[in-house]
């Protein structure tokens, strides 16, 4: 059975070093090419956004050919629509991120696993799988 995945921001980040942080689970599902990967819209800001502040290294080469990387990966580009914009900013909680909100609300909203080793998750109702 193939399973629809959508990447964390850090499970993307640790597919592409190679970072054993990401689970032997996650890894194994990631590269499984049974699989449809997705990667928001949302990760690609992130990382442009946290690349510009100085909070990311070795990230340059990432995000200067993204789209032919993902391409080469053969993860799937996931925009970011109003439904998923409604339910990102609707979510009820304390937590403050809008990314780690809107990858909730489009994993809720288009029923995808969110690989994500962020517990937190779990209180909004979605399947996270690490």
């Amino acid at each position: 059975m193939s399973l629809q995945l959508l990447l964390d921001t850090h499970a993307l980040l640790w597919w592409y070093a190679g970072d054993r942080r990401l689970s032997t689970r996650a890894r194994r599902a990631i590269g499984d090419t049974a699989n449809e990967v997705l990667v928001s819209a949302a990760s690609a800001w992130e990382i442009a956004t946290k690349e510009r502040l100085g909070k990311l290294d070795d990230t340059r080469a990432l995000t200067s050919d993204f789209v032919e990387w993902l391409a080469q990966e053969k993860f799937s580009q996931l925009s970011i629509t109003f439904d998923h914009a409604l339910r990102a900013g609707q979510l009820p909680g304390p937590l403050r991120d809008p990314f780690d909100r809107m990858l909730i609300a489009q994993a809720s909203v288009e029923t995808l696993l969110l690989v994500s080793n962020e517990a937190v998750f779990d209180q909004y109702g979605i399947r996270r799988y690490w």
